[in-house]
């Protein structure tokens, strides 16, 4: 596919990426039974600041990536479009979503969150323009200072639970779920959604297969895998 349609379209795959994901996580808000590490943060936020959800998410994520400067890592243009749309997603659904009555309910939105959660996460992921601003504080940690990818991502979602709960942010049994089930839930997503004629890492079709393969692109070019999944 010529690089001029493959790139809108690119485009077009990480913004339904992103408005599915900050859909997610209004899901989980709504659902009551504990949310994701980085939305207890957000959620605490919003006890001391006087912000909607989706507000205190984009600033965050702009707070975040300043973090990135002395970890010297490279944002995307895909970077700054997931700080800027995850948030603004979420207050829609959170406005257009109530919350469900009885824990049945409950447990089916969170449920229904997960699932779409990885879907997004695929989706954003797959367009192949760079990772959100939390997943390079990750990578920048493993990068910068040794430490093994598991470790940085522990130590930081670790933190960011507690500090959540201490300012009141929803922990629950959800929280654990999700830290366990979106890694395996998005995995064998990945590659249906890196398989598009305009993706990255498309397989050649037989127009091209006897074309000489171009240079590979630069990690930051491309995007780097998202080690929160």
């Amino acid at each position: 596919m010529p690089r001029s349609t493959a790139v809108p379209l690119r485009f077009v795959q990480l913004l339904v990426g992103l408005f599915l994901y900050g859909a997610s996580v209004a899901l989980q808000v709504r659902a009551v039974v504990g949310v994701s590490s980085w939305t207890v943060l957000t959620q605490g936020l919003e006890h001391v600041l006087p912000w909607s959800f989706g507000v205190i998410t984009v600033v965050s994520s702009l707070v975040i990536l300043l973090f990135w400067v002395p970890l010297r890592q490279r944002p995307g243009i895909g970077t700054l479009l997931n700080a800027l749309a995850i948030g603004p997603a979420s207050d829609l659904v959170l406005w257009l979503v109530p919350e469900p009555g009885d824990l049945v309910g409950r447990v089916l939105l969170f449920v229904a969150s997960l699932a779409l959660l990885a879907v997004a996460t695929a989706c954003y992921i797959g367009a192949g323009l760079g990772t959100g601003a939390r997943d390079g504080l990750m990578v920048g940690l493993h990068e910068r200072f040794g430490w093994p990818v598991w470790a940085a991502r522990t130590v930081v979602e670790v933190t960011v639970v507690a500090a959540g709960w201490l300012l009141g942010g929803d922990v629950g049994v959800g929280t654990v779920v999700a830290a366990f089930a979106i890694g395996p839930l998005v995995q064998p997503l990945m590659p249906l959604f890196r398989r598009f004629p305009w993706s990255p890492a498309a397989p050649a079709g037989p127009a091209t297969q006897a074309a000489p393969a171009p240079a590979p692109a630069s990690p930051a070019a491309e995007g780097a895998p998202d080690v929160s999944a």
